[in-house]
């Protein structure tokens, strides 16, 4: 592989696929009995109301599941108009704030003005589903 090419596939990957469950520990079995080791935690993100369980799939990609915490959350208004399955895509990125500014100037909208803390120690933003295709994406920052 060549080094632009290696510079360009670490300056964004594929973090995690996110899927919106109602049952956590239900879902965990299921994707378990696939063969994918999900992490003994479980975290609970309170501003996002959602508690998460993550697996990984390979050394950078990870399947994370994501039940509602409480009733007023993106995860709970989610399951109630689309039903579970894919939540949304997510790409770690070496700074959120820059990619946002980078994306915002090509004419994204982001959900949010200023990145927040998310799951894992990371912060987040996210590409409103009209500006990619219909597909809600995350981009997110190890800090």
């Amino acid at each position: 592989m060549n080094e632009e090419l290696k510079s360009y596939l670490s300056d964004c990957h594929l973090d995690h696929i996110a899927i919106a469950v109602e049952n956590l520990e239900a879902s965990v079995k299921v994707y378990e009995a696939l063969g994918l080791k999900f992490e003994d935690s479980r975290e609970v993100v309170k501003d996002q109301a959602v508690t998460t369980a993550f697996a990984a799939v390979d050394e950078k990609a990870h399947i994370e599941l994501l039940e509602p915490y409480g009733e007023d959350g993106p995860i709970h208004q989610s399951l109630k108009k689309r039903g579970p399955g894919l939540h949304h895509l997510c790409f770690r990125v070496k700074d959120v704030e820059q990619k946002a500014t980078q994306l915002r100037s090509a004419g994204f909208v982001l959900l949010y003005e200023k990145s927040k803390m998310g799951a894992g120690g990371c912060l987040v933003n996210f590409i409103h589903p009209k500006s990619t295709g219909g597909v809600l994406v995350e981009i997110s920052q190890k800090v």
